[in-house]
């Protein structure tokens, strides 16, 4: 009960935020769960109460669902002060989880529109028909892809809301605690939303407890526990056996010694098994029969066949065993079922639950009585429920688990409903959708009259378990398809099959597969549809520069362009263009990646919504692109316009990608804060769609950006870029190779110059084809800055010097920097220090040249440390100015270990010439990073008004970006 006074004292931040309860069935996790529930509330804290269930593990969100049905519908109603901001923070969510549990549509709250996301307990029904939701679809097994409308959100948009939901919560009271019963029945979007809790806590007054059977749960979560008990955001709580004593005197007081003895040996110290043990007939000293199963058999075996029948639909029925079901699962004679319903309370076996609702004694019993009822009966009571539940207007994931259950063999009307399962969970529960999708599969008949159906949604199907990380699985089922279809079929299926087959290879790093596959496709009689040639050709063309040169297909991708030129498909064009911008930028091709990358751009602009909801790849390519041109402001607004239609559309690895495009170019603009959050994010998605590649990137762009965020000698940059080098492992990709960079940049800031130019090394590989060749002048400077500090100077001329040439013949500003400050590192060693400072005071000029801020604030405040008393002084103010604005601590933390000895006052900056106080204060809006729409809702303006003054502010000041203007008002702004 710490946790509880320390995060209600605020002390709770830094610990645990998580408690894990495990142990064995009956042990007492549940009884120690409501105990804490019970503290929580006499601390006045808010407390929200979700229990998975065995038989419902494929209902997206159900864990969650429970949960917020005890949230109370009076705070969620739009009004004014908290009522307002927990109603906007909660609308998300519900909605988010709703269309995942329940199939959207919610008729609920007519402002909010959250209704059927937590109204299954309020509503005084737990049968989803608060909600809406279409009834079946017609025609059998169709293809549950591409047939339900664009979802309001996806799954990572949810864990976000989601996170933002529990503090507006905390805050309405004196903190929250959500506590989350039998775990390890949880269906997978309920636990990929606890992950992300537990790796992402709210940062408000909120405690988590879960209660969990250690040896059932799902390594993916146990894995994820185990991660936040290392990094301590988890507190784990293992029980074990009551002793004798306890057991005793707390369950059954007053029992004979010599009894409590063999009771007590009998049941081993489980409370659950102990109680069963004492309710039995007779003397209680028989011993269990075959285990806890056995024990709890033995308690059905008095009851008449109409209490057997319910107890039996109570466990079919599970959290919907309301009277009205369970009146049509177990029929009898009027007044009945009320009689039965008391005479089965008394014996303790059912329980009454909310809103009239009805549940066994123990989740364990109801496993024993479902397993152990006749399987005829059981069939016919879930395909009872599945009817009952249909007519009450319940959305087809309610009724899927039933619908399943009652499968026998194929059954037209009851794949229509699994398939619309399918289809509504698939963009927030894809897991969900791919088990609903497996159901069909096993039950459509063979034979050639279902072998097009079969193909579909095998191929749907892999669609759903690469967008849920089962990347490999999703591989194998498409090897299948690829193989049945002929190659002369013209459904379309086999291109298709091999575009994502190819795009799944890809991401899990076999990019020698990937090609193959491709150009036996291209190359294959009949060759493909000109269409199916363009998605073939565009993804071939992805495969460079992860592992294959760009020059290798760079006739594949410009064969392509011609085709779409030909056919007129400026879509295609567009991705082929900005295939090509990317190769080019990254060989370092720069002219020619510019043309492409504008052609790209403006194709992209004249494409209509629908065309641009599937270019989110082409976005990041673009942005990408603009990035290693030092187009700054071009390649931030590509990832913004990406952003705003992966996060409405996915798929989530595009997302991942557009989130690190725009942090690369806040971190390098010393926009440091929303480049962490951006990271973070990017990171959450690599994880859930399970790509090693993608993973490593993601962690080492997050290791980078931590290395300036945090103060010099926190080690949690190192540690996350070993993780990335790591994931990466022996893979030779492009972003391997970037991951073993940023390892050796994190080591050099760690100390430890060895461990650097080993991961240098390992990066660059003998012929240094593993660097960028676009960046290699700032790779080679951790090359250079790791072997001067080993004494080695002659080595470190040889990769100065290379580090120069390449660096004048990209011509680019912040790579002339890098080699400059490779120049100045070699210069001071030998004790020429006044050409050193010469050379970083160049190098920062390069920088601001380029706009890149973060580079020209460590230049400047490098060539400090070695410049006469004046300059120093004014490079050091203006580079500690620059660091600080931009949250970079790394290098206020160096500023203030070269400051001037005696610094004398700094000469105040000269304003920003000729503007306005409106317009100086939007500029500066703009140096913290905010957007237009954040500006304009900060000041209470239109977008259109900021927007108005921006043009004002840039023809006045001279700058044409965003990012130009935040470093030109940072070096205009004292330091603090």
């Amino acid at each position: 009960m710490r946790l509880l006074d320390e995060v209600l004292a605020g002390r709770g931040t830094d610990g645990p935020r998580v408690v894990d309860l495990t142990g064995a069935a009956g042990i007492g996790k549940s009884r120690l769960l409501t105990e804490l529930c019970l503290r929580a509330r006499s601390r006045g804290m808010g407390v929200l109460r979700g229990r998975a269930t065995e038989y419902e593990r494929h209902t997206p969100y159900g864990l969650f669902t429970d949960a917020f049905a005890d949230l109370d519908p009076d705070l969620l109603r739009p009004g004014t002060g908290p009522a307002s901001t927990l109603a906007t923070a909660a609308s998300p969510v519900l909605r988010g989880i709703g269309e995942g549990a329940l199939g959207g549509g919610a008729a609920g709250d007519g402002d909010t529109g959250h209704g059927s996301g937590h109204g299954q307990r309020q509503g005084g029904r737990r049968d989803g028909s608060g909600g809406g939701g279409a009834g079946p679809r017609d025609g059998g097994a169709g293809r549950a892809g591409g047939e339900a409308a664009a979802p309001y959100t996806d799954r990572f948009a949810v864990h976000r809301a989601t996170a933002r939901l529990l503090a507006a919560l905390s805050r309405t009271g004196s903190g929250l605690l959500i506590a989350l019963d039998d775990l390890h029945w949880a269906d997978p979007a309920s636990l990929e939303l606890l992950d992300h809790l537990v790796r992402h806590p709210p940062h408000a007054p909120v405690l988590i407890a879960v209660a969990r059977r250690d040896r059932q749960t799902a390594a993916s979560l146990a894995a994820a526990l185990t991660r936040g008990v290392d990094t301590g955001a988890v507190l784990r709580l293992g029980l074990g056996p009551l002793p004798e004593r306890d057991c005793v005197e707390r369950l059954a007081p007053g029992l004979r010694p010599a009894r409590a003895a063999r009771l007590y040996a009998a049941s081993g110290g489980n409370p659950l098994y102990f109680l069963t043990l004492l309710q039995q007939d007779g003397t209680g000293a028989r011993s269990p029969l075959g285990g806890l199963g056995s024990l709890l058999l033995d308690e059905l075996t008095p009851l008449t066949p109409a209490q057997r029948r319910t107890v039996e639909a109570v466990a079919v029925l599970g959290d919907h065993a309301t009277p009205e079901l369970l009146a049509e699962l177990a029929p009898g004679p009027a007044g009945e079922l009320d009689a039965t319903l008391r005479a089965l309370a008394l014996r303790d076996l059912t329980r009454p639950g909310p809103a009239g609702s009805w549940t066994l004694r123990h989740p364990v019993l109801r496993t024993v009585v479902h397993e152990n009822a006749d399987h005829r009966s059981r069939i016919r009571m879930h395909r009872t429920a599945a009817e009952a539940l249909a007519r009450s207007g319940a959305p087809a994931p309610v009724r899927a688990h039933h619908v399943e259950q009652a499968l026998t063999g194929w059954d037209p009307a009851g794949a229509a409903v699994l398939l619309e399962a399918a289809a509504l969970a698939s963009a927030t529960a894809p897991a969900s959708s791919a088990h609903w999708l497996a159901a069909v599969l096993r039950v459509l008949p063979e034979g050639p009259r279902y072998a097009g159906q079969r193909l579909a949604l095998m191929l749907d199907r892999a669609r759903a378990l690469s967008v849920c990380g089962e990347l490999q699985a999703g591989r194998d089922l498409l090897a299948e398809v690829i193989d049945t279809v002929p190659p002369h079929d013209d459904s379309g299926l086999r291109p298709a099959a091999v575009t994502l087959c190819a795009s799944l290879e890809r991401h899990l790093g076999r990019y020698a597969r990937a090609e193959a596959l491709l150009r036996r496709e291209l190359s294959r009689s009949p060759a493909p549809p000109p269409s199916d040639l363009l998605a073939l050709g565009i993804e071939l063309g992805s495969s460079a520069p992860h592992s294959t040169p760009y020059p290798t297909v760079r006739a594949d991708v410009l064969r392509t362009r011609e085709l779409a030129r030909r056919l007129g498909d400026g879509a295609a064009e567009a991705d082929a263009l900005a295939l090509m911008a990317l190769g080019e930028a990254y060989e370092g091709g720069l002219d020619a990646a510019a043309r492409y990358a504008d052609r790209a751009d403006a194709l992209l602009e004249t494409l209509s919504d629908r065309d641009l909801a599937l270019r989110g790849e082409s976005r990041a390519r673009l942005s990408a692109a603009s990035f290693y041109l030092e187009r700054y402001g071009e390649a931030e607004r590509h990832a913004d316009r990406g952003l705003a239609l992966a996060r409405r559309v996915g798929p989530p690895h595009i997302l991942s990608h557009l989130l690190q495009c725009k942090a690369n170019v806040l971190m390098s603009t010393c926009r440091l804060h929303p480049a962490l959050e951006l990271v973070e994010e990017a990171e959450t998605i690599a994880r859930g769609i399970g790509s090693p590649d993608l993973l490593a990137l993601a962690l080492a762009n997050k290791a980078q950006v931590l290395l300036a965020s945090l103060p010099p000698g926190n080690p949690e940059s190192l540690a996350v870029a070993e993780e990335a080098a790591a994931v990466a492992g022996p893979r030779t990709s492009w972003w391997a190779s970037l991951a073993w960079c940023v390892l050796g940049f994190a080591a050099l800031f760690a100390g430890k110059p060895e461990r650097a130019r080993t991961a240098m090394l390992r990066a660059a590989r003998p012929d240094l084809s593993g660097l960028q060749p676009s960046m290699r002048p700032l790779f080679l400077e951790a090359l250079v800055t790791a072997t001067v500090a080993g004494g080695d100077l002659g080595s470190a001329d040889g990769w100065a010097a290379l580090a120069t040439a390449d660096a004048q013949r990209l011509g680019l500003p912040t790579q002339l920097a890098s080699a400059l400050r490779s120049t100045a590192q070699l210069l001071a060693a030998r004790g020429r220090t006044a050409e050193a400072a010469e050379a970083y005071a160049r190098a920062a000029g390069e920088a601001a040249r380029s706009g890149a801020t973060l580079w020209e604030a460590q230049s400047l405040l490098l060539g400090a440390s070695l410049a006469a008393d004046g300059p120093a002084e004014a490079m050091w103010h203006r580079g500690r100015g620059l660091a600080e604005a931009g949250g970079a601590r790394l290098l206020t933390g160096l500023a203030d270990l070269v400051r001037p000895a005696t610094p004398s006052p700094p000469p105040p900056p000269p304003p920003l010439p000729g503007l306005t106080p409106r317009e100086r204060e939007i500029a500066a809006l703009v140096a913290e990073g905010l957007t237009t729409a954040a500006i304009a809702a900060r000041l209470h303006l239109s977008p259109r008004t900021v927007d108005t003054h921006l043009s004002h502010i840039y023809r006045k000041t001279g700058v044409t970006t965003r990012s130009a203007l935040a470093a030109l008002t940072a070096r205009a702004t004292p330091a603090p």
